[in-house]
């Protein structure tokens, strides 16, 4: 017996010395391949006279919630769901007074959104560069709301012949599944404080509120009004064109054979209803042939910024902080995509012992959340001011409820006119399904030392006096959100109450009623700060939670190869394909990468990295 443990024990050993062989193996050689790779790769791009070419992918987020694998760090892969606002903006603003760059394309087509909020700061970018006298061409096969509104910045809009302009307003339409659930003898005990917070309606009504309808249609008409009045200035159109465009679409499309492309033309929306080819033809007619090709001289936008030597952020003595704070706000430590009550409250106090600093700014995208991690949030912003850094809000597309919550304690808030804030509200639900089981036959039976042992379980009726306590406790939380408002606003409780409700506004009611001090984008409130504090010689300092040792070495590696990615899959389609890396079926090749890595992620099982409660949230809260 002694000798078959022993055998089986060695066996063991022999497995996991063959193992970690196999693994070291692999590892060299997955390292090998890159030190030749980096050896044999392009050098990196650099302007030469040339248009700068944008093509946002996915939806503009102000920070990345997409955790790639260590392949797709080092192979690109080409399915970014997000592209970062701050990158647009940055190559548009370096893009202005670059003499190497002789004009702007944006390419619109892979473009999903991303709200009026933050196009509309993309599209101040835009408003500054054409002053330096340089052209810039949109274009899209077909374009959708979102698309079409930053497209009117540039100087003309281009459309394919068989695509269009969809434009059909802003609208807010949910289910409602009150007669469904009781077929089901499903019951939802909601609670909550203000008239207007209607997140709940859906589970205990067939239909829209009066109060939901009425906020709504104000904010929603507001924003419409403000996307409108934009795209009509920018396109020299009369007032009331666009909805006239939309009004008149069904009658008058039948006019023009059923194109989407000659309707929109014919109203001036866009300046040409063109083939791709003909598109590319006009492109090589205003900025030429690239070098040794047939395609447009022009450089991408992540190609452009690798161009610069990386800059070492935070070394002035006088740093601007910036933390970004956007998505749920959740109890605990989160990532990227999230606000985490722990894990934010750690990067305030990390900001507010940071003696380089002499201002912190807030950038808030988020409708809200958690009660408590907005507390414990909102108590470290307190503590930071108390010891002498000024704070300064920057709302995003959404600082709503707890969003804005989070943001009450700043110095000064700052919101673009189309953000959404307000909200200030509490809800809770608690589905209870005891009378669907019995239908079925399942029965609750037990005991308890006390009424509300078991109270909250699911299976068993809720007790009125249970609904007592948790309705007091959301009015708790209430008016301490009133209270915790008026005092950082200084306004009186009632007056926050006439405001508050769990009504929403937009940032430019926002700043009339006087939750808010200023509008303007993430750079006004940057410039602001500077201006403040007399700084003349400053740089804006990024606060991220600080990296172990390993992803140090890691981000220095990374850095050092800059662009590797790009470059690997170059020298792979260069040397291995036999393509020019700038050829026509470069796309094509990288395509067929990213699919591979795709098909290996799956295979080897990569994970992706993904991540009932009193709530300050506003549900229905969005970005049009």
């Amino acid at each position: 017996m002694n000798n078959f443990i022993i055998f089986f024990k060695y066996l063991g050993k022999i497995f996991a010395f063959i193992r970690s062989t196999i693994l070291n193996i692999f590892l060299f050689l997955f390292l090998f391949v890159i030190i030749i790779a980096i050896a044999g790769a392009p050098s990196l791009r650099t302007p030469n006279n040339e248009a700068l070419y944008i093509a946002p992918k996915g939806v503009l987020v102000d920070e990345l919630t997409y955790q790639p694998s260590p392949l797709e760090l080092l192979f690109e892969n080409e399915e970014d769901p997000e592209t970062l606002v701050r990158d647009v903006i940055e190559s548009i603003n370096k893009a202005a007074d670059d003499d190497r760059i002789k004009g702007l394309i944006l390419d619109l087509n892979y473009l999903q959104g991303g709200g009026i909020s933050k196009l509309t700061e993309i599209g101040d970018a835009i408003v500054a560069f054409k002053a330096s006298n340089k052209p810039v061409i949109a274009y899209s096969d077909y374009f959708s709301q979102q698309q079409f509104y930053l497209a009117n910045y540039a100087d003309e809009i281009y459309v394919n012949e068989l695509g269009g302009v969809m434009l059909t307003g802003y609208g807010i339409y949910r289910n409602y599944f009150k007669d469904a659930a009781d077929k089901l003898a499903l019951k939802f005990h909601v609670f909550r404080a203000g008239e207007y917070k209607d997140a709940i309606e859906p589970f205990t009504s067939n239909e829209m509120s009066n109060a939901s309808r009425e906020h709504n249609t104000v904010w929603l008409n507001e924003l419409w009004g403000r996307y409108t009045d934009t795209v009509e200035k920018s396109r020299d159109l009369p007032s009331g064109a666009i909805n006239d465009f939309i009004a008149t679409m069904p009658t008058e499309f039948r006019n023009f054979g059923g194109s989407h492309a000659q309707f929109a033309q014919s109203v001036d929306l866009v300046d040409g209803a063109l083939t791709r080819l003909a598109l590319k033809e006009k492109l090589l007619e205003k900025f030429g042939k690239a070098k040794d090709s047939e395609e447009v001289a022009a450089i991408n936008m992540q190609d452009y910024l690798n161009s610069f030597s990386p800059e070492l952020p935070g070394q002035a003595k006088n740093n601007i902080g910036l933390i970004v704070a956007t998505g749920n706000i959740l109890d605990g430590y989160q990532g990227a995509g999230s606000i985490g009550g722990d894990s934010l409250s750690e990067l305030i106090s990390q900001a507010r012992n940071d003696e380089s600093l002499k201002a912190l700014i807030i950038r808030v995208d988020s409708g809200g959340g958690s009660a408590f991690a907005s507390e414990l949030i909102r108590q470290q912003l307190i503590k930071t001011k108390e010891k002498g850094l000024p704070i300064y809000i920057s709302m995003g597309s959404v600082a709503a409820s707890g969003g804005y919550w989070i943001s009450a304690p700043a110095d000064e808030i700052w919101a673009t006119p189309s953000t959404i804030t307000g909200s200030i509200g509490v809800w809770g639900l608690f589905a209870n399904y005891s009378e669907s089981i019995e239908k079925l036959g399942i029965h609750t039976d037990g005991v308890a030392t006390s009424k509300l042992a078991g109270a909250f379980r699911a299976d068993r009726p809720m007790d009125d006096e249970v609904k007592i306590l948790i309705q007091a406790s959301i009015d708790n939380i209430y008016n301490s959100f009133l209270k915790l408002t008026a005092e950082a606003r200084e306004m009186e409780v009632e007056n926050v109450h006439a405001i508050a409700q769990g009504r929403v506004w937009t940032g430019a009611t926002a700043k009339e009623l006087g939750l808010v001090d200023n509008l303007g984008s993430l750079a006004d409130v940057i410039e602001a700060a500077a201006n403040n504090l007399n700084l003349t010689d400053y740089e804006v300092k990024h606060i991220t939670k600080p990296l172990t040792t390993r992803e140090q070495i890691m981000r220095s590696i990374m850095q050092a190869s800059a662009n590797m990615g790009s470059r690997l899959q170059d020298s792979f389609i260069s040397g291995v394909l036999g393509e020019k890396p700038d050829s026509a079926n470069r796309s094509t090749s990288r395509a067929g990468i990213a699919s591979l890595l795709t098909d290996l992620r799956q295979t080897i099982n990569i994970p992706n990295g993904q991540s009932n409660e009193i709530l300050t949230q506003c549900v229905n809260c969005f970005a049009p």
